[in-house]
């Protein structure tokens, strides 16, 4: 358990580490972040792409683009590097942190089949949690203000790597090695902000791999996700759990919300001996998903949620709205009292350019970050 702070030195230096830990917003991200929202951006990678490919027609030589794109790999992977380790260094400096959330955001949304406005949630998640509406305690009163709770590492810049015209099969290596590098800052676990639903593949795979073993995942969805190419697209946001299953990286998958499902998404959830809980028959399984138990015998529990896992009336802001999902306060149930040990998690699919409701939805994923920081702090 997190150690008190007892007296004022300790006070002025645990405010001060927080300040440098959780990086507030300035005037002019605030800013910046207001703007995310023009419709067009999301095209920007794709023309990147576009560029490249037209210089390998023109015969540039391929080394030269080759070894653009791997400095601007690692610039990025060094900025997660080292912001990463400045958060470790200063959890461990404080002392008693058994296991602290570290926000890492991944702003894709090229893989979703409908809307791409997902690429634009993490900042916006941000603003939602430090915007001053409500104060930074969680509901089983764990302090958001405190590093050793909670830390932010940063965003990968997916736009700007895609923008050298690096394909998927490097971006989302790139992904997984980010989430590595948080969590080799031990006490660090991930909590990923997106971003479609095709980033939980590459940050499943970092934390099965690293921590060397699979792990129980309760996945809160409106749909399933487990189609084996949706679309052409192996990384489609519709197929992150097929990819996830196919590579041995979670023993137990639980899907929660699910009320929109087709014959192949049973099929797979058959073949992968996933278990689907469907909303129609939420009132019987109530009893059962508000008192899991998961993740003993293998590496730990991941925790995936899909904001329109909620009903509409709760979270207007998502790509794909489905009509009969769960409450809020159901959702928390089932997480709060969740026993197991949550090694990391992300929250997925909150649509800002669907948000019209004076930034409700930013609210509702902000809360989920919280309640998910309670859950993987101690």
């Amino acid at each position: 358990m997190l150690n008190a702070v007892h007296n004022s030195k300790t006070s002025v230096i645990s405010y001060r580490a927080s300040k440098l830990a959780l990086s507030p917003f300035s005037s002019s991200q605030k800013f910046l972040s207001s703007q995310l929202v023009f419709p067009g951006m999301w095209k920007l990678g794709r023309k990147g792409i576009h560029y490249w490919q037209k210089l390998n027609a023109a015969n540039v030589p391929s080394a030269l683009i080759e070894n653009g794109q791997n400095r601007v790999i690692d610039a990025s992977l060094t900025l997660i590097r080292e912001r990463a380790k400045l958060k470790g260094e200063l959890v461990r400096a404080l002392g008693g942190a058994v296991a602290s959330a570290s926000l890492l955001g991944v702003p894709l949304g090229h893989n979703s089949s409908f809307l791409q406005g997902p690429a634009f949630a993490p900042p916006r998640i941000r603003e939602a949690i430090w915007c001053g509406s409500t104060n930074a305690t969680t509901e089983a009163g764990k302090e958001l203000n405190d590093p050793r709770v909670l830390s932010d590492v940063g965003d990968v810049p997916v736009q700007e790597i895609r923008d050298c015209g690096v394909d998927d099969d490097r971006l989302m290596n790139i992904i997984s090695d980010s989430v590595k590098l948080v969590m080799e800052e031990d006490p660090l676990r991930p909590l990923v902000l997106g971003g479609d639903h095709s980033i939980s593949f590459p940050v499943v795979r970092a934390v099965s791999e690293k921590l060397g073993g699979p792990v129980d995942i309760l996945h809160l969805d409106a749909h399933p996700d487990i189609y084996n190419a949706f679309e052409g697209n192996k990384y489609s946001h519709a197929s992150s759990f097929a990819r996830i299953m196919e590579g041995g990286y979670a023993r137990r998958l639980l899907q929660v919300g699910i009320r929109s499902i087709t014959s192949e998404g049973r099929e797979q959830g058959k073949r992968f001996g996933v278990e689907q809980y469907e909303m129609r028959t939420f009132s019987s399984d109530r009893e059962f998903l508000e008192n899991l138990k998961l993740g003993e015998g293998v590496k730990g529990v991941y925790i995936s949620v899909d904001v329109d896992c909620l009903d509409p009336a709760f979270a207007p802001g998502v790509s794909h709205i489905e009509p009969g999902g769960l409450s809020f306060r159901d959702v928390l149930n089932i997480l709060q009292n969740l026993k197991g040990d949550v090694v990391a998690a992300d929250v997925v699919e909150f649509n800002p350019q669907r948000d019209t409701v004076d930034g409700m939805t930013a609210m509702v994923a902000a809360k989920l970050v919280r309640e998910l920081t309670a859950k993987i702090s101690k």
